[in-house]
Order: C-alpha cells, then sequence, then structure tokens
C-alpha cells in the first residue's frame, strides 16, 4: 500500500542499515510502491566480530534482501571516504539513516559516540550538500525511566545507547536552525514484525516468546508480568511513519508507537491464541528491577498533527499479521 501519492520517479534514495531490521523493510517498500525510484543500500553486513557482551557488532544480513533488485554496498558509516565516494557518486533526494550501534546492552561507550553520533553529523553534512531530507532513528531509549506517557522534552536515558540517540537529536535540532533540509526523528517505540529475526537476542519478545512456544515449551515471564506495560508497534505503522516524513518542511523529532501500553502477559495470551498452542506459563523473579522501564507509552499527539501518522495496528492486528512468517522463520530457520 502507498502511503504517499507521490511516484518518486527519478528520485535517488540512501538507506543505512538497509540489510538491518527496519532498514529491509523500507527497501521492499519503496520497490514494491515506487519502483521508478532508485534505493542504494549502505549496510555493514554481519561478520563475526562481535561486543564486550558477546552480541554481535552487526545484524545486517543478506536473507533480509533476498529479492531487493536495488544497488547493494557493504560499508561502514565510519568510514568517511566511503561517505565522500557516496557523494561524488550519487545525488541523493532522502536518506533514511537506520544504521546504528543499537545493543542496549553494549558497554563501548567511544563506539557509540563514535558510530551513533559523530557519523550521523557526517551523513547530516552530506544531506545538506545534496539537498536531501534526512529521516533518521532515533529511540523510544532517550527517556530511560521517565514518567509515562513519554514525550519529546522530558529525556532521561540511562545507557550509552539512549544517550547517543539523545545526542543525535540535539545536532540535528542544531542543524535545523541553519539548514534548508527537513531533518525529522523518530523515536521507536518497541518494534517488531518481519525481518527482525536475525537481531539474535535482541529481536522482539514477541518473535523470542512464539519460537519459544512453538518449539513446545512453555512460555517463560518474569512475575507479574501483567503489570510490566511496553508499546509495542508493528513494522508497517513504523514504514507508515517513516513515509509521512518524507513531507517537506516537517523537521522535528517525534514518537513512533500505538499510543498504548500493553503487557508482556498480553503478548503470550494473543500468540497462544493465533499459534493455536495451549501451553502453561512459567514465572520467574525478575533480577532487573531497579534498572528496568515498568512502563511505556508514546505521547504520538505531536506525531499525529505535524506528521499525519496515526497507529493502524493494535497489538492483536499486528501479532495476527505476523503469524504466517513467524511459523516460516521458525521452520526454515530455527527448526532446520
Amino acid at each position: 500500500m502507498r502511503y504517499i501519492d507521490d511516484d518518486l520517479k527519478d528520485k535517488t534514495i540512501l538507506i543505512t542499515g538497509g540489510a538491518g531490521f527496519i532498514g529491509s523493510n523500507l527497501a521492499f517498500y519503496f520497490q514494491e510502491n515506487h519502483p521508478d525510484a532508485k534505493v542504494v543500500i549502505l549496510d555493514s553486513f554481519r561478520s563475526k566480530e562481535t561486543l564486550s557482551n558477546g552480541n554481535l557488532k552487526s545484524f545486517g544480513h543478506f536473507k533480509n534482501l533476498i529479492g531487493f533488485l536495488g544497488k547493494v554496498i557493504s560499508g561502514d558509516i565510519n568510514d568517511k571516504e566511503l561517505l565522500n565516494s557516496l557523494e561524488k557518486e550519487y545525488k541523493f533526494d532522502y536518506i533514511f539513516h537506520e544504521a546504528a550501534i543499537s545493543d542496549t546492552t553494549a558497554q563501548e561507550q567511544d563506539l557509540m559516540i563514535k558510530t551513533n553520533v559523530n557519523a550521523y553529523e557526517d551523513l547530516l553534512l552530506l544531506a545538506q550538500k545534496h539537498g536531501a531530507n534526512m529521516i533518521y532513528a532515533s529511540s523510544a531509549a532517550t527517556y530511560g525511566n521517565a514518567e509515562s506517557p513519554q514525550r519529546v522534552g522530558y529525556e532521561a536515558p540511562q545507557n550509552v545507547y539512549g544517550f547517543s540517540k539523545l545526542c543525535m537529536d540535539n545536532l540535528s535540532r542544531e542543524f535545523m536552525k541553519k539548514s534548508t533540509i527537513s531533518i525529522v526523528g523518530l523515536r521507536y517505540f518497541n518494534v517488531y514484525g518481519a525481518r527482525e529475526y536475525f537481531k539474535n537476542s535482541t529481536a522482539s519478545m514477541v518473535l523470542q516468546f512464539a519460537h519459544q512456544m512453538l518449539s513446545g515449551k512453555n512460555p517463560t515471564l518474569f512475575e507479574s508480568s501483567d503489570k510490566i506495560l511496553r508499546d509495542f508497534i508493528y513494522i508497517e505503522d513504523v514504514i507508515f511513519a517513516n513515509i509521512k516524513a518524507m513531507q517537506p518542511k516537517r523537521s522535528g523529532i517525534f514518537n513512533v508507537g500505538t499510543g498504548k501500553a500493553r503487557s508482556f502477559q498480553d503478548i503470550v495470551d494473543i500468540l497462544q491464541s493465533e499459534l493455536g498452542t495451549n501451553l502453561t506459563c512459567e514465572y520467574i523473579p525478575n533480577p532487573f528491577i531497579g534498572s528496568y522501564q515498568f512502563h511505556t507509552e508514546a505521547d504520538i499527539s505531536s506525531t499525529k498533527e505535524v506528521l499525519g501518522y496515526e497507529s493502524r495496528f493494535e497489538l492483536e492486528d499486528g501479532i495476527r499479521a505476523y503469524a504466517n512468517e513467524i511459523r516460516r522463520i521458525y521452520n526454515q530457520e530455527v527448526e532446520k
């Protein structure tokens, strides 16, 4: 489904992190709905390189792009020579910046700031030279333990990832003051949906619970999971927000969520219905009390007003739409 009327013919679009979860979904949105646009993907595809916590440094995976017909470039956004070559070779009209060190448990503060903040400034300068509108991934992690509903301007990041995203937002505001391009930061809340599997242990709990249940294991939740609430948002709503952010003169920082908090217990209950399971939930003590968000809920009033965005998927709708893909991934990737 097309979310804007423009045909984007002869427009060139750069998607950083295009082999990742959200970036690859964006790539296929343009391919399917705006085939006359030229889409260039830049991604630091996964290798065996890991962070100190044992997680992969990059989650980009070629399988997320099977069927994609555009240009694919393997490279690191920290590589200034690469960015200079892109600046000379292309004339971008839009940049969707999804690349990041996105692991909230990463301890490498230097790498996090270098990749998420400093490289972003280089991309902003490129966008400015090309006159390209910038749409970039911020995060609800900027809010930390801020009171719900979370509102832009009331941030309290609790980890270096959230801090780096807040730095990106602050940098964006400075550029907005002096730049003629549109710059839109989208603070994603808890996203789930197709092409997230290769995020491994950082994939959504929707997928993790589902695969646990498909394997016949009882779903394991923290005690009082019916009282641990998050704003879970389906990938199609995230893509919708990104496309709405392409409109000119819409600069700003906006929350992207449903505006409704739902529980982890809700996820399991809905999955039981959609997957046809009837497993007994097992409850364990929460070891993260004191450093754990118990309630997130996006204030999306400005997102509605300025971008014309509104969530179209309740948690039930999103999981229902995702169920067949969950089964496919389980059969083709988990069980093999």
